[in-house]
């Protein structure tokens, strides 16, 4: 019998139609006489935002995703990969990425749209080469890429910090020089607002999860999310993330939960198999609901500790009364922002990401933690063992499974289901349903 009331989302509408709008506008940028570009869904999306309103991005991470949700698609975009040269233990999304080039079809109909500059920056071990090889399959596009990888938060200096903000007026000078566009800095201010007004919006919408019964289910959230991914930058986004966190407030002060029969609460660990999120909806059997995952709180949220110790969404420099009037001083607060990034701290030390998930799985008042061992991304798979003993000595049963999340021949579903039985187990949980 459920113990809670349920309902979907209002927004929820709203979200695939700027999921589908960004897609198709991309597709027929040209068509408008825009300019495309591509790089990741971590690059500095509002720098490009300077060359006017008719440039349209494609992220790599979000788009491999899409091709591994359709499992027929996304093994011929791997076959073709592998067919090409390329080994099988790269970044899967990085492969089906290529894949979608190599075959020129476009995940959403057509051939695959050919952007005019690659714009990309560097703290994953693949994510200079992705846009190069990239570049290379699509017969030599210009490609600029920042390199980031200046230590942690806590270790960046100025000199760091200057290293990064060089780099971005570099890019923009590419930018110029590619395009043959002036570039505007108030489209550039305006879109270091909207970032920032943007991700503190998402985190302020995973804090409340914190409730007792979770207002969102992490299925759900995979879908909200991506929005982040795809242009932070962009007001329609900030807008919607904004409109979202108020809906989800009025859920919690309505007492509505994403599973109505809500008596466990997990959190999961890096991408998903893309393909089987199936798997969430079968802890719902168990009355049991995964509340997020560092990695939907912080691929695209920012945070910060709070006054009462608690973490919380980051204050933005509008919230500061900051004003922003310069190229230099936007680039410096874009910077800023996106080296405060909780997924990038963790490529420095395991201790890190351990540190921010004990303090989530506390938080969120959590009773285990599934951890994907997920052999498509070495970069957020990082010292994932490591992760395991440190929750476990902080007191959190831990449950691993295999997977891969972006190539579905490396997930073995019935395993994966047999370790959630056994694990529900171990939490004292049996099937409510069947």
């Amino acid at each position: 019998m459920n113990k809670y009331p349920t309902e979907q989302l209002k927004s929820w509408d709203k979200a695939k139609e700027i999921r589908t709008n960004y897609y198709k506008n991309y597709a027929k940028a040209h068509d408008k006489g825009g300019l495309r570009w591509a790089g990741g869904a971590w690059s500095f999306g509002a720098i490009p935002a300077g060359l006017g309103d008719d440039v349209y991005p494609i992220t790599g991470e979000p788009y491999g995703a899409s091709i591994a949700w359709n499992k027929d698609f996304a093994v011929r975009c791997q076959e073709a990969t592998e067919k090409y040269g390329f080994a099988r233990d790269l970044c899967s999304y990085m492969r089906s990425y290529w894949g979608s080039i190599l075959l020129d079809e476009y995940a959403f109909g057509g051939k695959f749209p050919k952007p005019d500059f690659m714009w990309q920056d560097h703290i994953c071990c693949s994510h200079a080469k992705w846009y190069q090889v990239a570049s290379d399959l699509e017969g030599g596009i210009p490609t600029f890429c920042v390199d980031v990888a200046v230590g942690p938060e806590n270790a960046v200096t100025e000199n760091r910090l200057n290293y990064v903000v060089n780099q971005m007026h570099e890019g923009i000078a590419f930018l110029e020089k590619t395009t043959k566009r002036k570039y505007n800095d108030e489209k550039l201010i305006d879109a270091v607002y909207n970032e920032c007004r943007a991700t503190s919006a998402w985190a302020e919408v995973c804090v409340l999860n914190k409730t007792v019964p979770a207002p969102l289910d992490e299925k759900t959230m995979y879908s909200l999310y991506v929005l982040g991914t795809l242009m932070k930058h962009h007001k329609i986004v900030a807008d919607y993330y904004e409109e979202l966190r108020d809906e989800v407030k009025d859920r919690v002060k309505r007492g509505i939960a994403a599973v109505p029969n809500e008596r466990c609460r997990v959190m999961s660990d890096t991408q998903p198999p893309w393909a089987f999120l199936k798997v969430f909806r079968y802890l719902e059997k168990f009355g049991c609901v995964s509340i997020g995952s560092l990695y939907t709180f912080g691929l695209i949220g920012l945070w910060e500790e709070k006054p009462d110790g608690t973490w919380g969404a980051k204050t933005t420099p509008q919230q500061k009364g900051i004003k922003i009037k310069t190229r230099d001083q936007a680039l410096r607060i874009l910077a800023e922002w996106n080296l405060a990034k909780p997924e990038w701290q963790h490529f420095y030390s395991p201790a890190l990401k351990s540190d921010m998930m004990i303090r989530i799985a506390k938080e969120w008042k959590l009773n285990g933690v599934m951890l994907h061992y997920n052999r498509g991304c070495e970069g957020l798979s990082l010292g994932i063992a490591e992760n395991r003993l440190a929750l476990q000595k902080a007191g959190f049963p831990v449950m691993t499974f295999e997977g891969n999340m972006g190539d579905e021949r490396e997930f073995d579903e019935a395993r994966t289901m047999t370790r959630i039985d056994t694990f529900m187990e171990t939490l004292n949980l049996k099937k409510l349903e069947d």
